[in-house]
């Protein structure tokens, strides 16, 4: 299995510094607004990048992050005259029913911020001794001139970003890219003691801190959104190799694409802004995952109506398949070499840096050939019916058992019953048996893929 790596920015075999134990850590929310789609697709990407690894016989340990203290939670607080605390938890919690609603279980545990303190203060002491940091007006920062390798992930050289991009002036920063690492307290804010004086943490500097006390200083999988690569993952690359003095600090870097909304980068001044729970009023929980899923976790998204109406029907064919494939009787032929072959190629593609698209596409290659021969030995069905469990497994996507919960047994062997006569050339027996699926409310409908049951 091979997963591409944003610091080397090439596919690399995927082995973890223990064997068959494997960790990875995902940059979750800020919990001063609600959940959005963009937020959405990464925690799908990497629940889905969980799902297999742990197929494939991986121990995984999944540590998610919550910034519970930060400028815009503090911000928003004063805005709707609660406390910081109080609004995290109600952010928090919507994230929660969300995760819920869309099967999301892969992460062991959701760290927040405020529970590390110690962790955090005990990283900014050791910068400042090994000279990485420096401490002004109760303030401490990360020398980034210190940091010879500043700027290998974003691929960008310090003395062009000074020049080509605007920073927030700072008159205690010695340099213009320097990060604070803590805080100095502010009148009216939050704070915690530290050796430093009274502040709290940046914003970088909790994800070190946190996968340091459940990783050590070096981990397998570190993921996020494209739009974290610079400044916060770089910065999370600065202190925690500085720190340890251990190269490198993740052996993966992976990142998801941009969300746009029907061809504009989605943004709240573009009125365009999508959040999760927006999503999930106007559509299930699994054609939202097949949706965001059925697009390569590096590529760009362009979320529309028309793509999530595609992938409600994408999910119906692929049910409609299901049920008619569980009726359909083994016959004694020779097993089909094609179907060992794309199944093969399933996990080919998954194996292949995830890649959804290609391995959704092997589902639905594997659906075209069944439907064109219209005949399946014992062996195979069982291969096939296998394929689909261990595609609900790892996509959560429920296909194989959905209509089921719809069309009764009875009408399911009514409809294989009319098949067996259709192909027997037996047209007025399938007529009647036809007439009799809609005395019971059901109709039929003849396709290229197979019938299609429907309630009256």
């Amino acid at each position: 299995m091979k997963i591409y790596d944003t610091l080397t920015k090439k596919k690399k075999v995927f082995t973890p510094r223990n064997k068959k134990e494997a960790t990875m850590f995902v940059c979750g929310i800020t919990p001063y607004d609600s959940p959005h789609i963009g937020n959405l697709r990464t925690f799908l990407n990497h629940d889905l990048i969980a799902n297999y690894l742990r197929y494939k016989g991986y121990n995984l340990r999944y540590i998610q992050n919550i910034t519970d203290i930060d400028d815009k939670i503090i911000k928003r607080a004063k805005e709707k005259n609660i406390g910081w605390k109080e609004l995290g938890d109600i952010y928090f919690k919507e994230l929660q029913n969300i995760l819920k609603a869309l099967d999301i279980k892969s992460v062991n545990k959701y760290a927040k911020a405020t529970d590390y303190i110690k962790e955090i203060i005990k990283q900014v002491e050791t910068l400042m001794k090994k000279g990485y940091a420096y401490e002004k007006n109760g303030t401490v920062f990360f020398d980034v001139l210190k940091f010879k390798e500043y700027g290998k992930l974003s691929g960008q050289n310090l003395k062009k970003l000074q020049r080509a991009e605007r920073t927030e002036e700072d008159k205690d920063k010695k340099h213009p890219y320097d990060f604070a690492l803590w805080k100095a307290a502010k009148p009216g804010e939050p704070a915690w003691d530290s050796p430093f004086g009274k502040g709290r943490p940046g914003w970088h500097i909790e994800d070190t801190a946190i996968t340091e006390h459940f990783f050590g200083t070096q981990y397998d999988i570190h993921g996020g959104g494209m739009d974290l690569i610079f400044p916060h993952h770089e910065c999370e690359i600065a202190q925690q190799e500085a720190t340890s003095g251990k190269k490198p600090f993740v052996k993966y870097w992976m990142h998801s694409g941009f969300v746009n909304v029907d061809g504009e980068k989605m943004s709240k001044s573009f009125g365009n802004f999508v959040t999760a729970k927006e999503l999930l009023a106007k559509a299930a929980p699994e054609t939202i995952r097949f949706m965001m899923l059925s697009v390569h976790y590096r590529s760009p998204i362009d979320y529309s109506d028309k793509l999530k109406d595609q992938a409600k029907s994408s999910l119906k064919t692929l049910s409609d398949f299901t049920q008619r494939l569980k009726t359909l009787k083994p016959q004694k032929i020779k097993n089909d070499k094609n179907i060992a072959s794309i199944i093969k190629e399933f996990f080919e593609n998954m194996d292949d840096d995830f890649n959804t698209p290609k391995a959704i596409a092997s589902i639905f290659k594997i659906t075209n050939h069944i439907n064109a021969k219209n005949e399946i030995s014992a062996d195979d069905k069982k291969a096939v019916i296998k394929l689909f469990k261990d595609f609900e497994r790892i996509f959560k996507i429920n296909v194989l058992n959905k209509k089921n919960e719809e069309t009764p047994e009875e009408i399911l062997n009514l409809a294989q019953k009319r098949e067996e006569l259709r192909k027997n050339k037996e047209w007025q027996k399938a007529d009647e048996t036809r007439a009799e699926m809609e005395r019971l409310g059901y109709k039929v409908e003849d396709s290229k893929e197979g019938p299609k049951i429907s309630k009256i």
